[in-house]
């Protein structure tokens, strides 16, 4: 990076931007609107060859990092938990845009720089369609469970017809913005290739490779595994403290929650369709640990092969990623064989105990469904 000629921290608002700039040892405040006009009028305040550092605030500071990024400044983005933590490492009492812009130049001077990458506008438009499906799913949701309370109340038709009506409208929307959003898809042919990816893993749907597509894609890809599971927020968050404090580990739950809402939903059908993922599960269950435990671990292992085959643009293979745990149901049932005793005619399901492992350790199969059929 070219010599900085100056450093400036800058606490994003929906209307206004908050700027405390320091160039040599000259200290300079500005407020400036957050609009187009007001983040030239920043730009040309900071000068070229400056360093910006912010916090993600959602959509307000995006058009601002962008803005700053085609000029040739240097961004910093950084989460806005790390900057709360940093202000109270430092002991701010307070807290004014004016003091956090303070916060986030000194943060600047004194951490490493790491800079922000201007995603593809591509990648942003297809955020956009992905969060919308999302706020729309919701409040099909939110109108399916008026209308079940309505259809049980029985105290207007007109209502319930009206929100009925409402209902199928708004499901006519979101599969309108679904076919905005593979067109987003088809236009930009690395995104072709990651949805391909995405959408042939069992348990994705396409719907469920545009939301994970949405996630995904405007990530840096040099993230490692581990960077991706806290961006998620299902990194492990243990307290403890000395002998006498030691509570449970729960996952942190600071990250995209639209991200671990999509891996829940793709967790439970993997369970049950993929049966890596299932034996898996079935594997943590019988070692103690709670079905939402296992869950939530399935999410995680999950999240890390959709990530290392989209940073390698490989087939997903599950009996890879779950190799372990076919592993041992496969040397489990060695071993059944080896010592399977002779069928009894009077055993519950006319088989011995040793035929019934793969039942134990894949509940649900298909195979003992149909088995049980038979015997009812």
């Amino acid at each position: 990076m070219q010599s900085v000629k100056a450093k400036c921290g800058v606490d994003v608002a929906a209307k206004t931007l908050e700027a405390t700039r320091r160039r040599g040892s000259e200290l300079a405040r500005e407020e400036f609107a957050n609009d187009a006009a007001g983040h030239r009028a920043l730009l040309k305040w900071v000068g070229k060859g400056a360093v910006v550092c912010m916090e993600a605030t959602g959509v307000y500071h995006l058009q601002l990092a962008l803005t700053l990024r085609a000029a040739g400044v240097g961004v910093m983005v950084i989460n806005p938990r790390v900057a709360k933590d940093y202000a109270g490492a430092l002991n701010k009492r307070s807290k004014t845009d004016k003091v956090d812009a303070k916060v986030l130049l000194d943060y600047l001077e004194r951490m490493p720089f790491v800079e922000w990458i201007a995603p593809q506008q591509s990648v942003l438009e297809l955020r956009e369609h992905g969060r919308r499906i999302t706020e729309l799913v919701q409040t099909a949701v939110d109108e399916k469970n008026r209308a079940h309370a309505r259809g049980t109340s029985r105290l207007s038709r007109v209502v319930l017809a009206d929100v009925r009506s409402h209902v199928e409208h708004i499901e006519k929307r979101i599969a309108r913005i679904e076919s905005l959003a593979m067109n987003v898809i088809k236009s930009d042919p690395d995104l072709v290739e990651q949805y391909d990816i995405v959408a042939a893993i069992c348990g994705v749907g396409r719907r469920s490779a545009i939301l994970l597509l949405t996630e995904l894609a405007i990530l840096d890809r040099t993230m490692t595994a581990k960077q991706i599971v806290a961006y998620a927020g299902l990194d492990p968050r243990r307290y403890e403290s000395g002998t006498t404090v030691e509570k449970p580990s729960r996952i942190s739950k600071i990250g995209n929650a639209r991200l671990r809402a999509i891996l829940y939903m793709n967790a439970l059908s993997a369970i049950r369709h993929e049966r890596g993922a299932r034996l898996f599960f079935a594997r943590l269950v019988a070692r103690g640990k709670t079905r939402k435990q296992a869950l939530v671990a399935v999410m995680r292992k999950l999240l890390h092969g959709i990530w290392i085959v989209l940073q390698r643009r490989v087939r997903f293979d599950s009996s890879v990623l779950f190799a372990a745990s076919i592993a041992q149901a496969e040397s489990a049932d060695a071993v059944g064989a080896a010592s399977r005793p002779q069928a009894s005619q009077d055993h519950k399901y006319g088989s011995s105990e040793a035929e019934e492992l793969p039942q134990q350790l894949e509940p649900g199969s298909q195979e003992v469904r149909q088995r049980r059929r038979k015997v009812a």
